[in-house]
């Protein structure tokens, strides 16, 4: 784990010209993985030191609150699997985790005393980054995103990275390959609604694992140049399976396509969100 004051040997950006966001819940989980339940003055600290670290001229805090209502709608397994996770819990570990959350709902309360937080009922944060990154990126030198989860580099660009505290990497285009088996960020959109995303419940074509769908996309374009394909030529099973796959593939790109569907994922619950994030953004800077 990074301990506060080693922060300043993960980058040296100039100072004061870029942008930070920050995933709250995700980075919050650095702190249960260490059994922590009250950490507000660390979770606070730790930001201020990737703000240092960064050269951040503005930190936005990005928060989830409950489940996303626009993936719901479209597919109502989406994350079940994460639900049936918790379904066997102990009381132990039933008060463990109320304990947490509680801990974590006290250093947002803290962290927003000196950071913007956008949070709103039933939106995900990785919705909220695709949006601020989409509008607001260009007022910065460099937007960093800090999270372990991996679905924030469908973000990535030439002045976009992403941080993990678990991994100790910093995620950029030039390394992208090398990390994702992919290109850049539009194949790997593609991959991920061919293959599926198993933590998250979203099903993929059968027979199409990540080297396949590489090579079917070097082949024939994104995802969606092979739903207008459709049907393709070949008697293998996948190939069939692809054949299959038309509406599959329409719904998938919903459910993961961040920066195509942010802005349909925060109006879901409420179209007064949608406003709210773009006036936050005009004001940015």
């Amino acid at each position: 784990m990074i301990g506060i004051f080693e922060l300043d040997e993960v980058a040296n950006a100039p100072e004061l010209e870029n942008l930070l966001l920050i995933d709250c819940l995700n980075f919050a989980f650095r702190f249960k993985h260490r059994g922590k339940t009250d950490f507000a003055a660390e979770y606070l600290s730790t930001i201020q030191s990737f703000a240092k670290s960064y050269g951040a001229k503005q930190v936005v805090l990005l928060a989830d609150k409950k489940y996303s209502k626009f993936r719901k709608d479209i597919s109502p397994d989406y994350k079940i699997g994460r639900k049936d996770k918790y379904k066997d819990q102990t009381e132990e570990e039933k008060a463990q985790v109320e304990a947490f959350f509680e801990g974590y709902e006290k250093a947002l309360e803290l962290a927003e005393q000196q950071y913007p937080l956008l949070r709103f009922s039933y939106v995900e944060a990785d919705d909220l980054a695709a949006y601020v990154v989409k509008e607001a990126k260009h007022k910065y030198k460099h937007t960093w995103l800090i999270s372990s989860d991996g679905d924030w580099d469908l973000l990535l660009a030439d002045d976009v990275s992403r941080f993990s505290f678990v991994t100790r990497k910093e995620y950029t285009i030039d390394n992208f390959f090398e990390l994702h088996g992919c290109d850049d960020p539009e194949q790997f959109i593609s991959l991920k609604v061919l293959q599926g995303d198993s933590g998250d419940s979203v099903a993929g074509v059968e027979g199409v694992g990540a080297k396949r769908a590489y090579n079917l996309i070097r082949e024939h374009g994104s995802a969606m140049d092979i739903y207008d394909k459709i049907p393709l030529d070949g008697k293998q099973k996948f190939v069939q399976n692809i054949n299959n796959s038309g509406d599959l593939i329409l719904m998938n790109y919903e459910l993961m396509d961040l920066p195509g569907f942010c802005e349909d994922a925060i109006a879901s619950p409420d179209n007064n969100n949608l406003k709210e994030m773009k006036e936050f953004c005009e004001c940015l800077r």
